[in-house]
């Protein structure tokens, strides 16, 4: 079982070393939480992930919020807590304090627009990986990109493509158990 301070550490590691927001840190989660520590199996590391995502609130505290819990209770929720959320804040202080002076710096622009594909990447590949933990295949790749048309191009709100999405699981599970019940 996790101790208090493997909790926070392994939230702070992940915090610290994350740029480009809660998305970004999804494959060193995955990476610290499953593989290294062996704290979460993969779906379930997909299920608190899925949950995160849907709560309202800061993606990556949503994260350590459950893992915390789930792990070592409410005292483990803070410690994970408290461990994410650290260095960013100091970070963004620092950042804040600094803005000022450095905005109209070249070089400070040079490194902003170079860090911003690595970001994009960083985001991309856990969305390959939930892909495949998720079960998308050719056979069911057209709801998410039907998805993401009606939330991009047509101004959907992701609220009524979730809404959408539980009616339509519950259904197509109806009908697949009563395929099953007549076997």
């Amino acid at each position: 079982m996790a101790k208090h301070y493997e909790l926070f550490w392994s939230f702070f590691k992940i915090g610290t070393s994350t740029i480009g927001g809660g998305y970004a840190m999804i494959p060193l989660m995955e990476k610290e939480l499953v593989d290294r520590r062996q704290w979460l199996g993969r779906e379930e590391f997909m299920d608190i992930l899925a949950v995160s995502q849907a709560l309202p609130g800061v993606f990556a505290v949503n994260m350590a919020t459950s893992v915390g819990y789930r792990l070592r209770g409410y005292t483990g929720a803070a410690a994970s807590i408290v461990g994410n959320i650290l260095m960013p804040v100091l970070i963004i202080l620092g950042f804040a304090t600094c803005f000022r002076f450095l905005r109209d710096n070249p070089i400070f622009e040079a490194v902003f627009k170079g860090i911003r594909p690595a970001v994009v990447a960083l985001i991309a590949a856990p969305v390959f990986n939930m892909a495949k933990t998720a079960k998308v295949s050719w056979r069911n790749f057209w709801i998410p990109v039907v998805a993401a048309v009606l939330i991009y191009l047509l101004g959907v709100s992701p609220m009524w493509i979730v809404l959408a999405a539980i009616i339509g699981g519950l259904v197509y599970g109806r009908l697949k158990n009563g395929k099953e019940a007549r076997r």
